[in-house]
């Protein structure tokens, strides 16, 4: 008897198209959900979350009140000005301790007029007259002064504000072997000041010497007084945030 010739089964090549299409269908599926869930709201997330449990035999899928509240995302924008405003409150509380504790820490002085603590946007400003550190037409701190800035750097060595020294002169003009003008009087009369600062332990990065000669006078020079008001150094803690615009000069 002739052998039965035995058929081999014949092979499926497109088998693999099935499994394609599932792991395609559950890729899609997971970036749905990803989706879903990447914008914190409740009402798509309760929505998610019935379609989910009736999908896969759990409880029916809840209604959905019209009414109910939706929890929409800040924009960046918001989020960027909302921060900005917390930074900002915080300085301004800093900056209200330190002026505070200047002004009980210099309160004599403060109190007989010596000194003057302001704040404004660049920060807390000491102000001292020249005659309060130095002698007429010298840079060299006296024996009073040095007591009085050695008390500041104690409180401003551990704050880490950058702090900024300004000199600053009448308009009558000065010519002699140290100082040809007042902008060398000015300057050097801010680096003293520096100079003490530093030696009491303040950082020296945070330290910076300017002067301004008779630039900036904050009273006319019409008269004695009006000029020794405006004879007179700036110790000015800044503020970590944008200066704001300088305050207009009195000429």
């Amino acid at each position: 008897m002739a052998r039965k010739k035995y058929e081999e089964p014949q092979e499926h090549h497109e088998r693999w198209l099935v499994s394609y299409a599932d792991f395609i269908t559950l890729l899609f599926a997971f970036f749905v959900v990803m989706y879903a869930i990447s914008v914190v709201n409740e009402g798509k997330y309760r929505v998610l979350s019935d379609a989910l449990g009736s999908a896969f035999g759990g409880r029916d899928a809840a209604p959905v009140k019209a009414d109910h509240p939706k929890v929409e995302p800040l924009p960046l924008t918001s989020i960027v000005a909302r921060r900005r405003a917390e930074a900002v409150k915080r300085e301004k509380e800093r900056l209200n301790i330190l002026a505070q504790e200047l002004t009980k820490t210099l309160a004599p002085l403060v109190k007989a007029g010596k000194v003057r603590v302001t704040q404004n946007g660049r920060g807390v400003s000491v102000e001292i007259p020249a005659s309060v550190l130095f002698e007429s037409g010298d840079a060299k701190l006296n024996g009073d002064s040095t007591e009085l800035l050695r008390t500041m750097a104690e409180l401003l060595k551990n704050d880490p504000h950058a702090i900024e020294v300004e000199g600053h002169t009448d308009n009558v003009p000065i010519s002699n072997p140290l100082f040809p003008s007042n902008w060398e009087l000015s300057a050097t009369r801010a680096g003293s000041v520096v100079r003490l600062f530093a030696d009491a332990g303040v950082a020296p990065e945070r330290l910076t010497a300017v002067g301004h000669g008779s630039t900036r006078p904050i009273a006319p020079n019409d008269d004695a007084a009006a000029r020794a008001r405006n004879r007179r150094v700036a110790v000015t803690i800044l503020s970590a945030l944008p200066d704001a615009p300088a305050e207009p000069v009195i000429k």
